[in-house]
C-alpha cells in the first residue's frame, strides 16, 4: 500500500470533465486506488463517489494505492493531478 500527499490545483474547480478524467486515468490500473480526505475513503474508479467529494483548488488529499501495480498507479494519480494544474 502506497499513500501518496496531493493538493489539489484546479482554480477553474474540480467537477465533470476533470473527475471524468481522473476516472479514466485510475481505471487504467489493476490496483485499488482511493482518494482520503478526513475520514473519507472514495474509490477513484467511481464517477458518483468522485462526484461526491466536491474538490477544491487547495485542498490536501492522499491517493491510497494498492495492488500488483500500485507504484505506477500512484505516480499515474499523482501525476494526473500536477498537469490539472498546468
Amino acid at each position: 500500500m502506497i499513500k501518496t500527499p496531493v493538493v489539489v490545483k484546479a482554480e477553474d474547480g474540480f467537477d465533470g470533465r476533470p473527475i471524468a478524467l481522473l476516472v479514466q486515468e485510475a481505471s487504467q490500473y489493476a490496483s485499488k486506488i482511493y482518494i482520503q480526505i478526513g475520514e473519507k475513503n472514495i474509490n477513484a474508479k467511481s464517477i458518483m463517489g468522485m462526484m461526491s467529494l466536491s474538490l477544491t483548488d487547495g485542498e490536501k488529499i492522499t491517493v491510497v494505492t494498492e495492488g500488483e501495480d500500485e507504484k505506477n498507479a500512484a505516480e499515474g494519480i499523482r501525476t494526473f493531478f500536477a498537469k490539472i494544474a498546468g
